[in-house]
Formats: C-alpha cells, sequence, structure tokens
C-alpha cells in the first residue's frame, strides 16, 4: 500500500489502483507506522506525503517484492512441473551407463531440473521407491522384484544384455570360443554377495545348467570380481555392459552357449508420480540413453 501511495500520489488514487476503500488503506498504513515505530507520511492539507523512514522503507518494500513475485513465479513453475528435484537411485553400472549420459541431455532439454542421484545396489533401489525416499529407481530383475502387475508400479524396460564368463588365461576353456555353463561346475567361483540380484541370475543359470556353483569369493564390485578371476581366484560370469569399466586384465572373457543367463534392467516409479512432467522427462532421457548401448 505504501508502494501504491508513492506511484499514484494519493490514498483514493491508491485504493483504487489496490481495489479497496480509502479508509482501508489508510487504517493499513497507520498499522505500518505503528508496526515500524515511525512516522511514515505526513499530511499536507488534504494530501500526504512521504516522510524520509517512508522513503527509507519503500526502497526495501521495492526489494521485497521483487522477491515475492520471483517466489510467485517459482511456485508456479513448480506446479507446473516445469522446475523441480527428482532423485534418483540406480546401481553403479546404470549410473555409469544410463544415469551420467542422462544428466547431460536433461541440462539442455529441462533446465528447471535438478537431479539427484543415489547409488543404490540390489532390491535397496526398489525399497527405497516404496518408501518415497526416490522418485525413480534403476533395478535388475531378480526373483524378489516386484511383480509386473503390482499397481503401486509404473515400470519402464531400458535393456537387457547376456551374462559372459570371465576366466583366468590358463583356464581350459580360455581357449574355446564359447563357454558351456556346465564345463565349469569343477570351479572356484567370484560371485556378488547375498541380496545382489545378479548374484540370483548366477545362481539360477547354473541350477539350470544342473549345479550348484562352489562359491568361494564374493565383492558387488564388478572391477573386483575381474581382479580375482585374473588373478586365477576363481571363475565368474559378468554382465557385459559391466565389463566396460571393469578392466578384466589378463582374465579371458568369453560368450556362453545358449541359453545364456540375461541381465534384464528397468525404471521404476510410483504410479502416482508417472505422468509428473519432469519425472516423465528424466524416464525419456533415460530410454534414449539406454537405446544407445
Amino acid at each position: 500500500m505504501l508502494r501504491a501511495l508513492a506511484d499514484h500520489g494519493t490514498v483514493t488514487a491508491a485504493a483504487e489502483v489496490l481495489h479497496l476503500t480509502p479508509s482501508a488503506v489508510s487504517q493499513q498504513l497507520a498499522a505500518l507506522e505503528s508496526e515500524v515505530g515511525q512516522e511514515l507520511l505526513e499530511r499536507r492539507g488534504r494530501r500526504v506525503a512521504i516522510t524520509s523512514a517512508g522513503r527509507l522503507l519503500l526502497s526495501h518494500a521495492d526489494s521485497i517484492l521483487a522477491e515475492v513475485e520471483r517466489a510467485e513465479e517459482a511456485m508456479r513453475l513448480h506446479a507446473d512441473g516445469a522446475t523441480g528435484e527428482i532423485r534418483v537411485a540406480a546401481f553403479a553400472t546404470a549410473i555409469t551407463l544410463l544415469v551420467a549420459p542422462s544428466l547431460t541431455s536433461l541440462r539442455l532439454s529441462t533446465p528447471g531440473l535438478r537431479l539427484v542421484v543415489r547409488d543404490a545396489e540390489g532390491h535397496q533401489g526398489i525399497t527405497q521407491l516404496l518408501d518415497g525416499e526416490v522418485e525413480l529407481a534403476i533395478a535388475v530383475e531378480h526373483r524378489g522384484s516386484p511383480r509386473s502387475d503390482d499397481e503401486r508400479l509404473t515400470r519402464i524396460p531400458l535393456y537387457a544384455e547376456p551374462f559372459v564368463a570371465l576366466l583366468p588365461a590358463e583356464h581350459p576353456a580360455a581357449a574355446a570360443e564359447s563357454v558351456d555353463l556346465a564345463a565349469l561346475s569343477g570351479d572356484d567361483w567370484v560371485t556378488p554377495s547375498v541380496g545382489n540380484p545378479v548374484r540370483d541370475v548366477v545362481l539360477l543359470a547354473c541350477e539350470q545348467a544342473g549345479f550348484q556353483p562352489r562359491i568361494v569369493h564374493c565383492s558387488d564390485d564388478f572391477r573386483s570380481v575381474a581382479a580375482l578371476v585374473a588373478a586365477g581366484a576363481g571363475v565368474a560370469l559378468m554382465p557385459r555392459l559391466a565389463l566396460r569399466d571393469s578392466n578384466p586384465g589378463t582374465a579371458v572373457i568369453r560368450p556362453l552357449g545358449d541359453p545364456a543367463p540375461t541381465r534384464r534392467v528397468f525404471a521404476a516409479t510410483r504410479t502416482s508420480r508417472a505422468d509428473h512432467p519432469l519425472v516423465a522427462a528424466t524416464i525419456t532421457a533415460l530410454v534414449e540413453a539406454a537405446e544407445k548401448l
């Protein structure tokens, strides 16, 4: 009201602009003076003039009103889904192959989006999603995954990749073009830890090949798995794309004979959030990154 008075010169004109009565404006300005504890206005006949204290307050009022406008615009954009934060939980390989490239593309396509990434192995990503800690999770299909008809979740397939055998250089099967999984039944094995979906895939594949692997070493870090295999500690199965960052060294990589186990990677969001513009934009970027694999 003080700003309107300064702009329009009289209480009556200020009241008209603000769609109030002159008496209401006068009461509010009197209340402002009382709150400030200084005279903001001085009467000059039928008109009022703004005092030096009033002009000082006006300089701050301009800044305050500008910030209010910025806040209103920010809240409007947030309500429209143009700005905001999306939290994504993903396992390490997915962060490297999908999330990081998506960050780059989203900076250009959706500048109002702030993507926050959390490393989540095994089933942790889906658990965090269902608990409301993240808006998106990238996970691996395994026996403990939520059912495809779980109405709480919307699932988006991203990619599927075959597992390959990782063998010490001196292993008898290293000379073959491909490896029959049953031929590795007598070896020591290096696998991820209990609870990791990759371990579940490996155990199921070995079970279908007619044996239970003799697991000696465990690590959830594929680089560590590759290093142990290269050192002759045992054999392992690894998703093919995980080898990009694993540096197998002297370990030998061989495809598996059919049917080769497959790692199926999907994104999931809570069904209630699936249509949010920022969630949809993030999913689009993840799908585009997956297609390039």
